[in-house]
C-alpha cells in the first residue's frame, strides 16, 4: 500500500517529485516543497498541461503577463494550460502538492 503523506524529506529549499501514476498522455505527481523558489529569470514553459492541488502549505506562482504572483492556500487548484510559462516565487516549508499533467487536446 502507498501513503501519500510519508516519506516526504526535501532538503530546505528543495523540492522531491514521486510519480504516482503514469499512464499514456497522464502523469500524477506528489510534489513536496520546502520553502523551494525558482531561480532567478527562470520560467516552466512545459508540453503537457499541468492542474495542481495544494494539499498543505502556502505557495506564490506568477504566470507570464500577470501583474502580480497568485498566492495559494491548503485546498486552492489551477488548471495550467500547455506552454503557459509561470514560475515558483514561493514555498511555505512543509508544502505539498498533487499535480496532474495531462495532454491538453486542441478544440
Amino acid at each position: 500500500m502507498h501513503k501519500l503523506y510519508c516519506g516526504l524529506t526535501p532538503s530546505p529549499g528543495a523540492e522531491q517529485f514521486v510519480d504516482l501514476l503514469t499512464r499514456p498522455g497522464l502523469r500524477i505527481e506528489r510534489i513536496a516543497s520546502n520553502g523551494q523558489a525558482s531561480p532567478p529569470g527562470f520560467w516552466y514553459d512545459q508540453a503537457q498541461a499541468e492542474w495542481v492541488l495544494l494539499l498543505r502549505g502556502e505557495v506564490s506562482i506568477t504566470f507570464e503577463g500577470e501583474a502580480a504572483p497568485r498566492s495559494l492556500q491548503a485546498g486552492d487548484f489551477l488548471d495550467i494550460a500547455a506552454h503557459q510559462r509561470h514560475r515558483v516565487e514561493s514555498t511555505a516549508a512543509d508544502t505539498l502538492w498533487l499535480a496532474v499533467h495531462y495532454d491538453q487536446r486542441e478544440s
